[in-house]
């Protein structure tokens, strides 16, 4: 693999990183709060997307379709929450995964009733047309350093929020030990609400950077969801600074494996076995990862101190 190559894909896979911790930012305050597991928290991703679509159609500018698209995406969540989620929190994980499932299907299908099955796209940004040069004869899109620099400044705003707000210190309370909050008298119930809202309007947020640059379909939430649970896991449930530091280590390591495995296979195997082998070791690659983490940090890299 060339420098060139291997920079780009390095670029590539830190803006993959980014979407990552922007879904995978709000699943894990909703884990580590509310003890939900919330298989749904992709379709909100997709919901994201499809709202850009939507309002950009309408408006005919990207900045008004995100400005649109963010508030839209916070009532979705928050009525999602009304109607089904709350009535989930004191049953058991079993129930919450085929309760959220179910949404997952009417959403999908949902989506499918109301735009079609076909993917829509979003059109790119006048202002973030172009490229930056990198290399000689080589430009990075304008839009994914955009990306990148949009999730970075959300992350650093949610370690404020988080870390020196008096919310963030009922959320960082919650997740080390919500019954004490609630002997508090704290309203456990709309810290939830809080949580959960917000968690959808980042995952919403990542789906409106997104639609630019991939195809807004139904069902284009599930395989990132599996990705941003394995970054919780890896960065420890409930911990925002963990999700943010795996969710760049599942990026860099998803990208750069599927660019680089084929190569590193044709070392040793013929070109045709070496696709083969180097694509399946590829796929596996993140999950290696995250044995060979747990196996030393068994409660992930920052987990929540209990208190």
């Amino acid at each position: 693999m060339s420098l060139t190559l291997l920079l780009v894909q390095g670029l590539n896979g830190l803006q993959l990183g980014i979407l990552l911790f922007l879904i995978a930012a709000g699943l894990t305050l909703v884990f580590g709060v509310m003890d939900f597991i919330n298989l749904a928290h992709g379709v909100q991703y997709m919901v994201g997307a499809y709202l850009a679509a939507y309002f950009a159609a309408q408006t005919g500018s990207f900045w008004a379709a995100l400005a649109l698209a963010l508030p839209a995406a916070l009532v979705v969540g928050l009525v999602l929450e009304f109607l089904v989620f709350r009535h989930l929190y004191d049953r058991d994980h079993m129930a919450q995964v085929l309760a959220t499932f179910g949404v997952i299907l009417i959403l999908n299908d949902g989506v499918k009733l109301l735009f079609g099955s076909a993917p829509l796209q979003v059109p790119m940004p006048a202002a973030l047309t172009g490229g930056v040069p990198i290399m000689d004869g080589l430009l990075y899109p304008h839009y994914r350093i955009a990306i990148i620099a949009g999730g970075l400044a959300t992350a650093a705003l949610l370690w404020w929020l988080v870390e020196r707000t008096k919310v963030g210190m009922l959320i960082r309370a919650g997740a080390t030990n919500a019954p004490m909050v609630a002997a508090l008298g704290i309203d456990i119930r709309r810290l939830f609400m809080v949580v959960f809202g917000f968690g959808a309007m980042l995952a919403g947020f990542a789906g409106v950077m997104a639609a630019p640059i991939l195809s807004v379909e139904p069902g284009m939430g599930d395989n990132l969801l599996i990705l941003a649970f394995v970054v919780i896991v890896i960065g420890g449930i409930g911990s925002v600074r963990g999700a943010f530091l795996a969710a760049l280590l599942v990026g860099l390591v998803e990208t750069l494996g599927r660019s680089m495995m084929p190569d590193l296979m044709r070392l040793v195997l013929d070109p045709s076995a070496a696709r083969q082998v180097g694509a399946a070791l590829a796929s596996m690659l993140i999950y290696i990862a995250m044995a060979a983490i747990l196996a030393f940090r068994p409660a992930g890299l920052f987990p929540v101190r209990a208190a």
